[in-house]
């Protein structure tokens, strides 16, 4: 390309401003336009921290399956991952910007004049015990099958969340969780169709999911159990309390393993750490590798511009 040529790269700079932050394309605040007042009688801080579980839960499920870009079975699997990460990612965004515009006292504190929107800040410079999110969503990758129940085990949960959630008072929430039940709908029913798909495929491909299942068990009464923040706020009509969507996804994940032929796994839940778990910011070590790789640059450079 000569230099007469138009750069490849014009359309990314608005108004001649060539100092964009380094992380980012200068997109538009995710919540412009919205009506972000908090409810009466709702403690901003509150509604500020459940976004953050909220949030947190889907970005680093996002992350998680963000690794398989590429290493899925096949071309269409690899695209059907991707895509659901973007979705997560989708969620997180709107869930963490809304934590911010609800108390933005959750944002950490970046030196001044760091160009850095609220819902990243929240990504990338908070340090593990300051996430919310459950244990499920964090712990390291495994094969294929460990892929399809992971995701499963949480899609049948969050699916049955944010169908409650479109009620929520907030509007921000209602909206959020409008949207997301479309999204949470499809990737239930891939997980379920792969989880059919390998309990009734080769020796090998059963096996290896009832390893999986086996293996992640444990983490899954995480999503149906509350918080306090969690039930103040379902009392306020803005939240729900996890616990009341238990009998359904238990009904669910039991239809889903009765008609693939594999038993329920007869684990007890991963036991809280001085009575606390990923909720409130105690988790497994396999979250603070999966935050190094994921902050490193935003770290390395805060204040990065290009």
């Amino acid at each position: 390309m000569s230099d007469d040529d138009e750069s490849i790269f014009e359309g990314l700079i608005e108004g001649g401003d060539t100092s964009q932050w380094a992380f980012g394309t200068d997109f538009e605040d995710p919540l412009s336009g919205v009506d972000t007042t908090v409810p009466d009688g709702v403690d901003h801080t509150e509604l500020a921290r459940y976004c953050l579980m909220l949030g947190d839960d889907a970005l680093i499920m996002s992350q998680r399956l963000s690794e398989w870009c590429s290493r899925a079975p096949d071309l269409e699997e690899d695209i059907a991952l991707a895509n659901i990460a973007l979705d997560l990612l989708g969620q997180a965004r709107l869930l963490l910007a809304r934590a911010a515009a609800a108390d933005p006292g959750v944002v950490p504190a970046l030196p001044e004049g760091s160009p850095v929107p609220a819902e990243d800040a929240l990504a990338f410079f908070r340090d593990a015990g300051q996430f919310r999110n459950v244990r499920l969503t964090e712990v390291a990758n495994g094969d294929f099958a460990h892929v399809v129940v992971r995701l499963l085990l949480f899609s049948v949960a969050r699916l049955a969340l944010l169908e409650r959630l479109r009620a929520s008072a907030d509007s921000v929430l209602a909206a959020v969780a409008s949207k997301g039940v479309k999204e949470v709908t499809y990737h239930r029913d891939w997980a379920g169709r792969w989880f059919l798909t390998l309990a009734q495929g080769t020796e090998e491909s059963h096996s290896r999911l009832v390893k999986a299942l086996d293996d992640l068990w444990p983490l899954q009464p995480e999503l149906v159990s509350a918080h306090p923040l969690e039930l103040s706020l379902a009392q306020a009509g803005v939240g729900v309390d996890p616990a009341s969507t238990r009998d359904e996804v238990d009904a669910v994940l039991d239809q889903v393993l009765a008609v693939s032929g594999v038993g329920r796994p007869d684990r007890p839940a991963l036991a809280a750490v001085g009575g606390r778990t990923g909720r409130h910011g105690m988790h497994t070590e396999a979250l603070s590798l999966l935050l190094a790789e994921m902050q490193v640059v935003a770290r390395a450079h805060p204040g990065g511009r290009w």
